[in-house]
């Protein structure tokens, strides 16, 4: 059975939500980032980043949370949740898990925690020169989901659909965010019509965003 170190609402909502969505055993450890617990010395020697999630895998710690989703799909998932290796979607499935994990969630913390790269006095500043590259990410995506959606593998939903619908709810509170252009709107609703859309905020008592 996997262990799940986890935020509600955080990274590793994805993590959860793919356990859920594949029928996974596996047991929940709540880490209270509030209070700063994901930084102290036995919860670093799990994970050194000091984040959620981390994963307990046949005893091992795992992080990393695009790793973690791509690791549970291939081991759990059913026949075409992840295109085969031989497979024509299976270039545009990863190109979308690394675009993001690499180009879209890092613009979130520097939204959220402006004074790591700005310091305490240019928070805003920060903020403002991040604000319209999270907004370029979703011209882009809603861009290509109008042309090739309703998924991003087209007709077949795939890990990187969670992820992306993740990383929109994240968007809620700013001043546009992503279910403002039509087609990630669209995806968000029927990502959020999944069972285990209701089952993952029941577990981690989210509202928001239902």
């Amino acid at each position: 059975m996997y262990s799940l170190y986890y935020a509600p609402g955080a990274a590793s909502m994805l993590v959860h939500w793919l356990l859920i969505e594949l029928g996974v055993p596996h047991e929940l450890r709540l880490v209270d980032t509030k209070s700063g617990q994901q930084k102290s010395p036995e919860y670093l020697a799990l994970n050194p980043n000091g984040v959620v999630p981390t994963l307990i895998d046949n005893g091992a710690p795992r992080f990393e949370c695009a790793a973690l989703v791509m690791m549970l799909a291939e081991r759990h998932g059913q026949p075409g949740l992840v295109p085969e290796v031989d497979s024509p979607l299976r270039a545009q499935y990863l190109q979308w898990m690394f675009h993001l994990a690499n180009a879209v969630q890092p613009l979130f913390r520097i939204w959220w925690y402006p004074h790591e790269v700005a310091g305490a006095e240019n928070e805003e500043v920060a903020r403002e020169c991040v604000r319209p590259r999270i907004e370029a990410a979703w011209d882009r995506l809603d861009a290509h989901l109008g042309a090739h959606g309703p998924y991003l593998l087209g007709d077949r939903v795939s890990p990187a659909d969670f992820y992306l619908t993740m990383l929109m709810r994240w968007s809620r509170n700013m001043p546009q965010p992503a279910t403002t252009w039509p087609h990630l709107a669209a995806l968000a609703q029927r990502m959020k019509t999944r069972p285990s859309f209701a089952t993952l905020y029941e577990r981690e008592g989210l509202t928001e965003w239902a």
